[in-house]
């Protein structure tokens, strides 16, 4: 409970800045995730955040509903859900500007992951994976996801699923766009 109220003294005066975005902006989206760090189950949390231009619109962190057997599955699963995201984004903001175009990027820091989903061979090793969970190839076929390889080190999600050190944790605090919106 200490933590806690210690946590959100330190971070009322914290907040989100949104500045004017060129309206022909993508979708970035991050996804990440902890590798089976609840003890309890072993499931793991999947971490998802979504920019357009410098500005974070949407994040999450949610535990799967699935024991994952390794980190490329649980990546997958992650990237799947931050798709579904991403798709409906880039949908949302094509119907508010009349026109959408380009595929919303996916960064994963997986290159297993990655290849798994876009190389439809893989199949026969992946059949064990939930079938909604490979709605990540037709998104990928269509052209509306275009994943791309991020290092650990750059992954802006790791903030959502992972105990972080004081300075990484301000580091990517920052990175994301949290900053001082008011004085005490």
């Amino acid at each position: 409970m200490k933590h806690l109220l210690r946590y959100i003294t330190g971070t009322r005066v914290l907040g989100f800045c949104y500045a004017r975005q060129d309206p022909t902006s993508k979708p970035i989206g991050y996804s990440d995730v902890d590798m089976a760090r609840d003890v309890d189950d072993r499931k793991s949390t999947s971490g998802v955040l979504h920019f357009y231009g410098q500005s974070p619109v949407s994040w999450q962190s949610t535990k799967q509903k699935i024991v994952a057997l390794s980190s490329c599955e649980a990546k997958y699963v992650a990237a799947t859900a931050a798709a579904c995201q991403g798709v409906w984004l880039k949908r949302f903001h094509g119907e508010l500007l009349g026109h959408s175009d380009g595929a919303t990027e996916l960064r994963v820091d997986n290159k297993s992951a990655i290849a798994l989903m876009k190389n439809p061979v893989f199949h026969d090793r992946s059949k064990h994976i939930q079938t909604r969970f490979h709605f990540i190839h037709q998104c990928i076929d269509n052209g509306e996801i275009d994943v791309q390889f991020v290092r650990t080190e750059d992954q802006l999600s790791d903030i959502m699923t992972k105990a972080l050190g004081r300075v990484q944790f301000q580091e990517l605090r920052r990175c994301i766009g949290v900053v001082k919106v008011k004085d005490t």
